[in-house]
């Protein structure tokens, strides 16, 4: 297949996702085809539901040999799921339902090598329970690469990234390490030097409050952190360490392409407290690009279409601006 194609995993069936897809579609002329995975019946319900208009011809039905897929239409590969109703409340009983949907879209990242993936939003509470942390965690276990994968919530203004993601507080400094900033440090830079052909100005920052040692003990900033930047400084433009209550500051953060964070919401908070949904959610290190959008199920929203497309637009935008 020399074309490649953009797999979208539908992810939570009761969710804002039917609504912002549709938002999201009519932005684009297309240069690679979509394959959707998800159940079509329950899609095309919601729409009904919420009374959004759309056109049936848009859509094409497709199977596992992927043949005659069509930039100019939305190819969906269906997944039978068994709704009482075309919305219900977010629980575990959609897990076998979005396993299918991945287990659709491995088959094809495993067969068809030039795919990516985007999947739409899911509650982590119930899908993914104590298995794994994240997405994130699931597909690096998945494809082999646990602890060899990072986070990137990019925005081409001003990206992070968190060392540690959905770990609690507590937990955080017993996961920080020299190799694994460093690993994390590398990722960010080759897919900067790859996909945009810029080497990144990447900024580190402290895990302690203003960087600094207050009990007269050897802090995560002496043990770990400095001694990371100071190798990294050989082979990267990186700085810091930086304290978190200023490096957000305008003037300072428009120094930095990528600031990177100990942990998922000392720079997760901010950056959605500047851009709000615009940015996008990449795992780097995986064997293809997969990207989600910044954002929850919002089950609270459903019916309301009110609900903000611009993270699923810019994570299909990514894609499709992808040589």
């Amino acid at each position: 297949m020399n074309i490649k194609p953009i797999i979208i995993v539908w992810g939570e069936p009761n969710s804002i996702f039917s609504e912002i897809f549709l938002k999201s579609i009519k932005k684009f002329r297309l240069k690679r085809p979509i394959i959707l995975i998800g159940c079509k019946k329950l899609f095309f319900n919601q729409l009904k539901m919420i009374k959004i208009k759309f056109n049936k011809k848009k859509f094409q039905d497709i199977f596992e040999n992927l043949k005659d897929l069509k930039k100019n239409k939305i190819n969906f590969l269906d997944v039978n799921y068994n709704f009482k109703k075309p919305f219900e409340k977010i629980s575990s009983n959609s897990n076998l339902y979005i396993s299918k949907c991945f287990d659709q879209a491995f088959k094809i990242l495993n067969k068809y090598k030039n795919s990516d993936l985007i999947n739409g939003p899911i509650s982590k509470k119930f899908f993914l329970a104590e298995k794994y942390k994240g997405i994130t965690e699931m597909l690096s276990h998945k494809y082999k690469r646990t602890n060899k994968t990072c986070m990137l919530i990019y925005h081409k203004e001003l990206s992070v990234s968190p060392i540690t993601t959905h770990l609690p507080i507590s937990k955080v400094s017993n996961h920080l390490t020299i190799k694994k900033i460093i690993q994390n440090i590398e990722l960010i830079n080759n897919f900067y030097k790859k996909k945009f052909s810029k080497v990144p100005r990447i900024a580190l920052c402290g895990l302690n409050p203003h960087c600094e040692n207050f009990y007269k003990i050897k802090t995560e900033e002496d043990a770990i952190i400095i001694p990371a930047i100071k190798i990294l400084k050989k082979n990267f433009n990186v700085k810091g360490p930086f304290s978190t209550d200023t490096i957000f500051i305008k003037k300072i953060r428009s120094e930095f392409d990528v600031i990177v964070g100990m942990y998922h919401d000392q720079v997760l908070t901010p950056i959605k407290t500047i851009y709000g949904f615009d940015p996008i959610n990449i795992t780097l290190g995986l064997p293809f690009v997969r990207i989600s959008p910044d954002h929850g199920p919002n089950f609270n929203m459903i019916g309301l279409k009110k609900s903000n497309p611009q993270s699923l637009i810019n994570s299909i935008k990514f894609l499709n601006n992808l040589k």
